[in-house]
């Protein structure tokens, strides 16, 4: 869902991370903020000033509900089921300041899955950011690994930031490129 400068109070202090320096900060409670953006698990909002997001675990800090886990998977899955699984759980992570998932941006050159002997599979990601100096290509990373590891047919995450070939809007898919207005 995405929301149009909707104003709230934060209800207790809560760690956020700026935006694009990925600096963590602290919001302190009673602080008015604008949401700007609440797509995936997490939330963009403008505190003090400052673009900031806050994980969708402290989505109460901001009178939310915290946004649902992503879709799983039982062990024992085939690769097709895995493979297409992975992919709908990458589209539920986005970057902070563009209202389109890492997928449809075009964020994530390669996804690989490797059967273990466990009957679970390893998972390789290649994916890069819109800016090479953005500070939040760690946490973007960081919640692309988090939220596949998190599927019980996936045993390892393995997530690369590459910068070759460099991103260009020319990998937005259709999709992105409508809600753009490009």
């Amino acid at each position: 869902m995405r929301l149009q400068q909707e104003k709230t109070t934060t209800t207790r202090s809560v760690q956020a991370r700026c935006v694009p320096s990925g600096e963590q900060i602290e919001v302190p409670a009673g602080t008015t903020v604008t949401i700007t953006q609440a797509l995936g698990s997490s939330f963009s909002v403008i505190a003090g000033g400052q673009l900031v997001r806050i994980d969708g675990a402290d989505a109460d800090a901001i009178g939310r509900a915290v946004p649902p886990p992503p879709p799983t998977l039982p062990k024992g899955a085939s690769i097709e089921e895995a493979k297409e699984l992975v992919w709908e759980t990458l589209k539920t992570c986005y970057d902070p300041e563009i209202p389109i998932d890492i997928v449809e941006l075009g964020l994530v050159y390669r996804c690989d899955l490797e059967p273990q002997e466990d009957g679970r599979f390893k998972v390789e990601i290649d994916m890069t950011l819109t800016a090479p100096g953005c500070g939040m290509g760690e946490v973007i990373a960081n919640e692309v690994a988090d939220k596949v590891l998190a599927l019980p047919a996936i045993s390892q995450v393995d997530v690369q930031m590459v910068f070759d070939p460099p991103w260009d809007r020319y990998r937005l898919s259709e999709v992105a490129r409508l809600a753009l207005g490009m």
